[in-house]
């Protein structure tokens, strides 16, 4: 963190949601800092749950207004395993490729997501879904109820990916 003075402490918990695969998403965030509570959703027309999973976790991350240490849960074992395993790194290294060299899914909200992890100090701590957490179930709820929105606007970067 570079010696910046940043708050320590926040618990947010992210979880996505989509009905069909791809089709209408949702993404629902809970933030939880020294007796507060926020939560944030959202989703998009068409798109996909690995997408919603990573926007979760985006916008949490980017409500955060100074440089803060973070332990982030999420049931997307696609979102811990590419921080904790070093998958993103790797990524960004060779070119947004995976180690088969075909093109990284997501690759616009992937890298979204690294800034983000370059400003905040992140621990990811994968969770089994639909269990006992009730944070996660919260984030699933709100994730779902975000998908069956009115009005939800189109996923821009999934419409690009497809036309990749």
């Amino acid at each position: 963190m570079d010696n910046k003075e940043y708050l320590a402490g926040i618990k947010i918990y992210t979880d996505g949601a989509c009905s069909g695969n791809p089709g209408p998403g949702g993404w629902g965030a809970v933030l939880l800092y020294n007796g507060t509570i926020k939560r944030l959703q959202g989703g998009f027309a068409y798109t996909t749950n690995g997408r919603m999973e990573l926007m979760g976790a985006i916008m949490a991350l980017s409500a955060l207004k100074r440089p803060c240490g973070v332990t982030l849960y999420t049931d997307a074992a696609y979102l811990a395993n590419a921080v904790n395993k070093k998958w993103l790194e790797r990524w960004q290294k060779n070119g947004w490729r995976k180690t088969d060299k075909k093109p990284v899914h997501n690759a616009d909200l992937w890298l979204q997501l690294a800034v983000l992890l370059h400003k905040h100090d992140v621990q990811f701590v994968w969770v089994k879904g639909h269990a006992e957490n009730e944070y996660n179930n919260i984030c699933d709820r709100m994730a779902v109820e975000a998908a069956h929105g009115e009005g939800l606007p189109e996923d821009i970067g999934y419409k690009e990916q497809q036309n990749e």
